[in-house]
């Protein structure tokens, strides 16, 4: 009883390191999801959210349902549907999207000097990742398709589904 006494003390000391380090995770994918907006792959990744999206699917020029037929695999180039994703203003919305991601894990890193920055950027990343995570909702992507299979719908989650639901952890780091 005693080592499990011990061992309970010793993780309760490792409490504000734990914390710093989901500070540092959080501020490691803020940077680098949103420096990967720089990148046209991404981009176009990220169209069926925004295009199906209430909150910013008016950011698009197209209608929102034409996506579909101009995206690219990742590391695939079809220059008919960059040019789509030009006129759509999909690379455009995503550089302003990702430079605010940055400047949002940059406000959370500055924790040890400015700590109300910090604070003030968590709560952004909080709404950001709730918005996110309406992408549950408003994205048939997220879910497995109808394809043949017995196994599709909600609940189970596409590629697209599990990268939008991990932004339940975000909102808990936050």
């Amino acid at each position: 009883m005693n080592r499990i006494h011990g061992l309970l003390e010793l993780a309760a000391r490792f409490e504000h390191a734990g914390v710093v380090l989901t500070r540092v995770g959080l501020v490691l994918v803020l940077v680098w999801i949103g420096s990967l907006k720089a990148f046209r792959y991404e981009d176009e990744g990220i169209v069926p959210f925004v295009a199906n999206s209430p909150f910013m699917s008016f950011l698009y020029r197209q209608p929102a349902g034409e996506y579909r037929q101009h995206m690219n695999r990742e590391g695939q180039l079809v220059p008919v549907n960059r040019e789509w994703h030009e006129r759509n203003g999909t690379y455009l919305f995503a550089y302003g999207l990702g430079s605010v991601i940055v400047a949002f894990g940059v406000m959370i890193a500055l924790n040890p000097w400015l700590p109300q920055l910090s604070a003030f950027g968590s709560f952004l990343v909080f709404g950001m990742s709730l918005v996110t995570l309406s992408f549950l909702v408003t994205t048939p992507e997220c879910w497995v398709p109808s394809l043949g299979s017995p196994e599709h719908g909600f609940p189970l989650l596409s590629g697209a589904g599990r990268l939008v639901v991990k932004d339940a952890i975000m909102a808990g780091a936050a």
